[in-house]
């Protein structure tokens, strides 16, 4: 009987084991977050994902209890700092916050060392906005279309202005700035800039004035600038999963809604804040943007 009680022993030993060894094992994934996280934001500070980022930033603190810490790169259209976040480690600390520019148009007109598609994991799709239509004030035209025949007519000697080479504002058209309400509606407003329409079928909340491009005779010009959270490819599904729902109260708090809309940007429904809308969204951009781009023959000059 003795004999037979030394196996049990062991066998209940090496159960317990395996059980302790089991645990130690996923601890890692349970106790994410356990130190601060970076969001990775492709512009410098002052544009309107610098603001995205630093209104989310401290909800998301809050829903993760560790602090979010906003790093800007700039350059080459955002690809410096989505490079980074790609050789980054697939563990949820670094996080990149960017748009189609980055995660659509860079992979056609740049040779990028990483894949937009298979070197990173979706986490939530954030907000969706307009861009607008605006000249300087010495600018004669006084709407939409006058301004498209001044621009056919004067072609040779104007200039555009955008914030880099296949970047929503580069492809809003030729030859006119096509910046974003956070950065332009105030200068809109104080008669700095001449607006000529929103980019989309409604009108801004914070500039109510303007019209959009339907009104203005052109319903085939809408351009929107979507924002969404990644992270490099293999990050494990639980992490992405806590940083979509802390990005979800985030957008949820009457504060952020009304600071976001401030600058004219609208949150998406909360049933499209996930992983697979904002995968669905990134390729109908490709699908759309890639052939015209390539059409254009647009390069990164």
């Amino acid at each position: 009987m003795r004999r037979m009680k030394r196996p049990q022993g062991a066998f209940a030993i090496s159960i317990a084991l395996v059980a302790i060894l089991g645990w130690i094992g996923s601890a890692p994934a349970q106790l994410y977050p356990s130190r601060p996280i970076t969001m990775i934001v492709p512009y410098p500070a002052g544009g309107l994902f610098d603001a995205l980022a630093r209104i989310l930033a401290e909800p998301m603190r809050g829903a993760l209890a560790q602090t979010v810490v906003i790093e800007n790169v700039g350059g080459a259209g955002g690809s410096i700092a989505v490079g980074r976040v790609a050789r980054a480690a697939p563990d949820g600390y670094t996080v990149a916050i960017g748009s189609a520019e980055q995660f659509v148009v860079n992979a056609a007109i740049y040779s990028l060392p990483y894949d937009v598609v298979t070197d990173f994991e979706p986490v939530a799709l954030l907000i969706s906005g307009p861009i607008l239509i605006v000249t300087k004030t010495a600018v004669p035209a006084t709407n939409l279309k006058e301004l498209m025949a001044w621009l056919k007519a004067n072609h040779a000697q104007v200039v555009q202005g955008h914030n880099g080479s296949g970047g929503a504002q580069h492809l809003c058209g030729v030859d006119v700035m096509c910046p974003s309400p956070a950065s332009s509606v105030a200068m809109v407003q104080s008669g700095l800039l001449r607006a000529y329409a929103v980019t989309e079928g409604t009108r801004l909340a914070s500039a109510p004035d303007i019209p959009t491009v339907d009104e203005a005779g052109f319903p085939q010009l809408h351009i929107s600038v979507w924002g969404g959270l990644f992270v490099p490819k293999g990050t494990p599904k639980s992490v992405i999963a806590k940083l979509n729902a802390a990005a979800a109260t985030a957008l949820a708090d009457p504060a952020v809604r009304r600071q976001l809309a401030n600058i004219g940007q609208e949150v998406v429904p909360r049933e499209q804040q996930t992983p697979e809308a904002l995968a669905a969204v990134q390729k109908a951009d490709i699908e759309k943007w890639w052939p015209i781009i390539k059409a254009a023959n647009i390069k990164a000059e």
